[in-house]
């Protein structure tokens, strides 16, 4: 720490959940000075908030028998909608077994295989399955959606808790520097070179510079940006992705693609896992009707979440649903896995139901509603996670387009991603930091403080009778979920545009009724207000210039998969100073596995004009063109090419 309002550091994690953590430990591992600037401390980060598990084809149980990393990775892609960048995902199941399994050593208590009888409810019936007593002790699975084997990692309902208070013993047992209560304002940045980052101490409202040979963005995602109808916490507000934009170099990739989880708590929006589903749990109708067994015979409540979104608000629109004051809804029933069941392998759904809704799941239906949860778009990476166009920056989690769940994600993958990127992009950061030198002039790094000093005065200058930031909030928050949610139309997508590009602007004119200089918690939010526009602003732009229904971005006026024009990835700048961002599009990466039928939903799509061996041809360039770094091994090496036709 060379002054109070410099300081460095060889690697800096922006992020202390379990992607930021576990890329510091990494780091830090390979002998580098590490810093984390985290909002809150990590242990209360919203990776504490993930309940499911972690998918990694360990093929422990009777249910999950035969299962291989291949199967895991055809399920992604399928799952992804054929917008994953194959590779990528090819990577993320192969390592996923050793990421649960490091996970274990560190201290997370997997529940486990019993051996001998099991009872368990599949598609509606209760059976009893005889687990091998060699397998006994071993992690056990779960079912989860879109998947052909059990293969979800779990502790209890709480897996999220668990591992990322293992993983943060393991950043303080390393003696790594943890600065919470800050936020991350603005990239340091040199032309393409990124040299760290300015942050503001959100106790006394002081800015300060962390300038670093490598910067890890690992902040989660942008869920607030629909306000109040999100599954995320309220720190999950986008700044990471934003601060990337802002530097009008790095794009993100895919900001359409917006995950809605079927099961959120009505009204609260408190998610209720999909290991609710994966233990047996049914959807029904205000009839008391099953009716994903008519929507889908095949997965019924376990097809991927995009899918049983859709058939949900389906079945509310049509007429099924729950009428209440507070909007409709449907039933969730776990009743039939009886109360041990419940307060053993789903103790945490059974505490936010008896706790926020006043419901004893053995005995009670619990209502549940469609509600935005996930955000597959973020900083557009390489297979490292090198952000393009952006030297010495990297992006790991939810925060990143690294691109393994294309345009949807499947449940269990995204825990499991932050512990496997986590390690990959912790250990590129390492490598990167090790073959450069700390060459910043510290002017630069002392300017980007003071614009960001200026800019956090400018708001507290302003005077008049403005609007005020928290309507804009919730002005924003309503367009998003009428216009940009589970079923979109141009229409309502161009009204969502317009709607957004007026708040940006009254952004600019909002004035604040605290003037305080320091602690100031409606300052804090006005400073990461324009930047949750911005985000807001290009994932409605994108989402009205993909004519087509891909994945969790269905487009009711084009619902067809176009893999003729459409399979590739958008990806959007926004250069400084301009008024509006600027769109383009990049091949979704070396294709194996060929479009097809998913398995569950739509059976139709326009098909590939090109073979795919002429779509393969200039992926790499392509990419490169549109600013994809080099990566530690060469693009492509890792595809398994036509491994996966063993396994179909």
């Amino acid at each position: 720490m060379t002054h109070s309002r410099l300081r460095s550091t060889d690697v800096l994690v922006i992020g202390g959940g379990l992607a930021g953590e576990r890329c510091a430990i990494e780091a830090a591992a390979a002998g580098h000075d590490v810093v984390i600037l985290s909002l809150v401390p990590p242990r209360r980060s919203h990776s504490c908030a993930a309940q499911g598990g972690m998918q990694a084809a360990l093929g422990n149980c009777i249910m999950g028998e035969g299962d291989n990393t291949t199967l895991h990775f055809i399920d992604t892609v399928r799952g992804s909608d054929w917008g994953a960048d194959q590779e990528v995902a090819q990577i993320f199941a192969e390592e996923a077994p050793r990421a649960v399994r490091e996970l274990a050593h560190y201290g997370v208590p997997w529940t486990r295989v019993r051996g001998g009888k099991n009872r368990y409810f599949i598609k509606g019936a209760q059976l009893e399955i005889d687990e091998r007593e060699e397998t006994d002790g071993l992690m056990m699975h779960r079912d989860f959606g879109g998947t052909a084997k059990w293969r979800t990692c779990y502790a209890a309902a709480g897996s999220g808790h668990a591992a990322l208070y293992a993983l943060d013993s393991e950043v303080i047992k390393l003696g790594i520097t943890v600065t919470d209560r800050a936020e991350a304002v603005a990239l340091i940045h040199d032309g393409n070179r990124c040299w760290g980052a300015v942050a503001r101490c959100l106790r006394t409202g002081r800015h300060f510079a962390v300038v670093a040979k490598a910067t890890v963005i690992a902040t989660g995602g942008y869920g607030r940006i629909y306000g109040q109808y999100t599954t995320n916490a309220t720190i999950n507000d986008g700044t990471g992705a934003a601060i990337a934009l802002n530097t009008g170099v790095v794009p993100l990739g895919n900001m359409e693609a917006v995950q809605f989880h079927p099961t959120a708590l009505a009204p609260s929006g408190i998610l209720i896992s999909e290991g609710a589903r994966g233990d047996g749990g049914y959807l029904l109708d205000k009839n008391l009707r099953r009716f994903m067994i008519d929507a889908e015979p095949g997965k019924q409540e376990l097809a991927s979440r995009d899918v049983v979104s859709r058939h949900m608000m389906r079945t509310m629109r049509d007429g099924h649903g729950v009428e209440t004051p507070f909007g409709t809804h449907l039933w969730l029933d776990l009743r039939h896995l009886g109360g041990h069941h419940l307060e053993t392998k789903l103790r945490e759904i059974t505490e936010i139901c008896r706790d926020f809704a006043g419901l004893d799941p053995a005995r009670d239906l619990i209502p549940v509603e469609p509600t935005q949860h996930y955000s597959m778009g973020g900083i557009r990476v390489n297979k490292d996670g090198h952000a393009y166009g952006m030297s010495g920056l990297f992006a790991a989690g939810e925060v990143a387009c690294w691109d393994m769940h294309g345009f949807n994600r499947l449940g269990g993958n995204s825990q499991a991603e932050t512990v496997v990127a986590g390690r990959i992009v912790g250990e590129a950061a390492a490598d990167f930091a090790s073959g450069t030198s700390l060459n910043v002039n510290t002017g630069v790094a002392i300017a980007a403080v003071r614009s960001a000093e200026r800019h956090a005065a400018s708001w507290l200058a302003r005077s008049g009778s403005g609007p005020d930031v928290y309507s804009i909030r919730d002005a924003m928050g309503e367009t998003m979920i009428d216009k940009v949610g589970i079923f979109r139309s141009g229409d309502q997508l161009q009204e969502a545009v317009d709607r957004l590009l007026s708040l940006l602007a009254d952004c600019d004119r909002a004035v604040l009724r605290s003037k305080v200089p320091g602690m100031n918690p409606e300052l804090s939010f006005a400073l990461r207000l324009k930047n949750m526009l911005r985000l807001a602003v290009v994932t409605a732009m994108g989402a009205l210039a993909r004519t087509e229904s891909r994945g969790a971005h269905y487009r009711t006026d084009y619902p067809l998969r176009n893999d003729t024009n459409w399979l590739n990835r958008t990806l959007v700048r926004w250069p400084e100073s301009a008024s509006e961002p600027e769109f383009t599009y990049e091949p979704v990466g070396p294709i194996d596995v060929p479009p097809g039928f998913r398995g569950y939903g739509r059976d139709d799509q326009l098909e590939m004009e090109v073979s795919v061996d002429q779509y393969n041809k200039d992926v790499f360039v392509r990419q490169a063109t549109e600013g994809r770094l080099e990566s530690r091994e060469p693009a492509g090496s890792r595809v398994r090419w036509g491994e996966w036709q063993e396994h179909v």
